[in-house]
């Protein structure tokens, strides 16, 4: 099983800690088995916060999927349709046990090479970073 980073924006990852936000969309979807999906929250915040458990995905054209779960999305619908403009498939991720780390982790202090992902990218779980992400 592979863990994942993934790039949210803060006003979303703060939804997600609220409990308002219940899946996260995509989209393209991973193509190897994921365990856990750890959140890298974007400009000004630049840092990993915490993690999820993988859960079911939902794949549908936009629409299917705006109408299964608007309620349960913490995003606006022309927000939503705006992310998938020209786009006919829409992955939702269900968001399950998120997890806030103690301390965020920066991840440019561990590489300064680091760059954050545009979509998503799998962990090296070799690597300085997949080492400290084991640990939590």
């Amino acid at each position: 099983m592979e863990d994942v980073l993934i790039s949210i924006k803060p006003k979303y990852v703060k939804k997600i800690m609220e409990n308002s936000k219940k899946y996260e969309f995509r989209k393209q979807i991973f193509k190897k088995s994921v365990e856990k999906i750890y959140i890298y929250s974007t400009s000004p915040v630049m840092k990993i916060i915490g993690y999820f458990k993988f859960g079911t995905v939902l794949t549908g054209n936009p629409k299917e999927i705006w109408k299964k779960l608007h309620n349960v999305v913490g995003i606006e619908e022309k927000e939503f349709f705006e992310y998938f403009k020209d786009k006919n498939i829409a992955f939702a991720i269900e968001i399950n046990d998120f997890v806030k780390l103690d301390a965020p982790i920066d991840p440019k202090k561990i590489n300064a090479n680091f760059r954050p992902p545009q979509s998503f990218y799998y962990i090296n779980k070799d690597s300085e970073l997949g080492k400290i992400l084991k640990k939590e």
